[in-house]
């Protein structure tokens, strides 16, 4: 089983669409895949909302059990957080939060991307 965190603009889980940045999101949906298949989704509210802070938002990604997160997008500092966490980050995925997943266990989202403020730095 694996489990991926995808950044929120809605409570709706799967039914949801993805902010475009992964620690300014209201809520995350937490989605358990096994042998490329949905098996569970759960939407919790992101705490730090209104408080964003420089590496709050993996650390508690971290405590839910996360191996996958992926947002709209997301600065190399957060990245490099995720990762000493072991947690992979994919970047860059709009839409609705089932046809990012799907689409993630097919292959077709993969890799980083900065987000707007952190492009060219």
């Amino acid at each position: 089983m694996k489990r991926i965190a995808l950044a929120c603009d809605n409570d709706l889980g799967l039914e949801g669409q993805m902010s475009a940045h992964f620690g300014r999101c209201p809520y995350y949906s937490l989605v358990d895949v096994e042998d490329g298949d949905i098996i569970k989704t759960e939407v919790v509210a992101n705490p730090y909302y209104n408080q964003h802070q420089p590496g709050v938002v993996p650390n508690f990604i971290n405590t839910k059990g996360v191996h996958v997160m992926i947002a709209g997008g997301m600065g190399p500092r957060a990245i490099e957080m995720f990762n000493q966490f072991g947690i992979d980050v994919a970047t860059g995925a709009m839409g609705k939060v089932e046809n990012v997943v799907k689409a993630y266990l097919k292959g077709e989202i993969s890799g980083v991307y900065p987000c707007e403020e952190h492009r060219g730095h």
